[in-house]
C-alpha cells in the first residue's frame, strides 16, 4: 500500500495537531485559504490581460478607429525613412 492509506493520513493529522496545537491550525488553514483565493484571482487577471481586447465583432453603427500609418509625421519631425534616405 502507498502513502494514501487512511491511517497514514490519521498519523499525519495527529502529528500536525501535536506540533501546532488546536488553536493555530484553524488560523493557518484560514490564511492558506485566503492566499489561494488571492492567487486564483491574480491568475484570472493575468489570463484576462493576455486575451486581445478587440475580439468582439464591430457593429456597423460603431465608430471605427483609425490606425496611424507609418507615413504620418508631425511637422518639424523626420521619420526613420527620411533619415535613411538622406544618409
Amino acid at each position: 500500500m502507498g502513502f494514501t492509506s487512511w491511517w497514514h493520513w490519521a498519523i499525519v493529522a495527529v502529528v500536525l495537531l501535536i506540533l501546532f496545537g488546536s488553536k493555530k491550525l484553524p488560523d493557518a488553514a484560514r490564511g492558506l485559504g485566503q492566499s489561494l483565493r488571492i492567487f486564483k484571482s491574480e491568475v484570472k487577471e493575468m489570463q484576462k490581460d493576455d486575451k486581445p481586447a478587440d475580439t468582439a465583432p464591430a457593429s456597423p453603427d460603431a465608430p471605427q478607429r483609425e490606425l496611424p500609418s507609418a507615413d504620418n509625421t508631425q511637422p518639424g519631425t523626420s521619420s526613420n525613412a527620411d533619415t535613411k534616405k538622406s544618409a
